[in-house]
């Protein structure tokens, strides 16, 4: 990702948090990334670490509409993941997707408290306010269906070195940044 990518997309989920009152803390932890895919506008996620803790973690995200994050699932992490502002759209599979190994039916999943059942790959949209819960092992895109999004994550501990399964073996959690400008934002994986 070129910086001015990062810088823009910076200033971007800062206007958008700003004009749905969401205060961010002092010196929040920014990490933007393209999933190392090299294509912001389709793959891309703006997030920020506001809890890190050994029992927790909490993150708020930012994307725009026709920005995906792509299917993946974690081994250990047990995640709420919230839509704040806008409506966002999950799919969900039981296991890896195109797997023999991927269970005939669906999966139940509690949304806003509430047991859901889903056929696997189905979509489930989610107003403003609303969460879905995701076990270990459930494997989920997500993307905003209106012209942005705001969604929180609360979660057990976070380890995106070592917990991440990306279905697509090509993706990295880390952006590559060309440096084409200055920083207007230190993220997690700047290295110095």
């Amino acid at each position: 990702m070129k910086r001015s990518q990062i810088n823009a997309a910076y200033h971007a989920a800062l206007a958008c948090f700003t004009r749905h009152h969401r205060a961010l803390p002092p010196s929040p932890k920014w990490d933007i990334t393209d999933f190392g895919l090299g294509d912001f506008e389709r793959y891309g996620l703006v997030l920020i670490n506001l809890a890190d803790h050994l029992e927790y973690c909490e993150k708020l995200m930012w994307a725009r509409r026709g920005q995906t994050t792509p299917c993946h699932a974690h081994d250990k992490k047990k995640e709420d993941v919230i839509c704040r502002v806008g409506e966002l759209t999950l799919e969900l599979w039981p296991a890896k997707p195109a797997s023999a190994s991927v269970p005939c039916g669906g999966l139940t999943v509690p949304v806003d408290g509430e047991p859901r059942s889903l056929a696997r790959g189905e979509r489930l949209v989610l107003a403003a306010g609303s969460r879905v819960t995701l076990v270990p092992g459930v494997w989920h895109a997500f993307y905003p269906s209106s012209e942005e999004g705001i969604i929180g994550e609360v979660s057990t501990a976070n380890d995106d070195d070592n917990d991440n399964l990306f279905l697509d073996p090509k993706i990295g959690r880390f952006p590559q940044v060309d440096e084409d400008e200055a920083p207007a934002v230190r993220l997690l994986s700047d290295k110095g």
